[in-house]
């Protein structure tokens, strides 16, 4: 069963930095696509990043775009978002997820396995 462990949540204050990580663990592919969605209370789930299985191509939300960096380690899938410049409105509960069957994607319809989440507080 594959499971995805998220770490790296935290408290920040506005302007600060985070660091997310996200693990695929248990019986796993060799490659995963992944991406990175946040949920804030009341909010649908939204697209923050996504990266492609080879790591080749990367693909970021308009409100993330200049601020986030996503990447990934193939020897061990795992995929991080580093996260710059962080606003109060980017206070979230960020959820990883990933797909060893697309090459990418930004939907969250086509992703297979999630996360549970780790949240995210940005204080002003």
């Amino acid at each position: 069963q594959v499971q995805l462990i998220e770490s790296g949540g935290g408290l920040v204050q506005a302007g600060g930095s985070l660091r997310l990580s996200c693990t695929v663990s248990g019986r796993t592919a060799s490659r995963y696509a992944m991406g990175w969605f946040r949920q804030a209370p009341g909010e649908e789930r939204k697209f923050v990043a996504a990266i492609s299985r080879e790591s080749r191509s990367t693909a970021y939300a308009d409100s993330a775009k200049g601020r986030f960096t996503i990447s990934k380690d193939n020897t061990n899938n795992t995929a991080f978002l580093q996260m710059n410049s962080l606003k109060p409105e980017d206070t979230a509960v960020y959820v990883c997820a990933a797909d060893p069957n697309r090459t990418w994607t930004t939907s969250l319809y086509e992703y297979g396995h999630w996360g549970q989440g780790t949240q995210v507080t940005v204080s002003s």
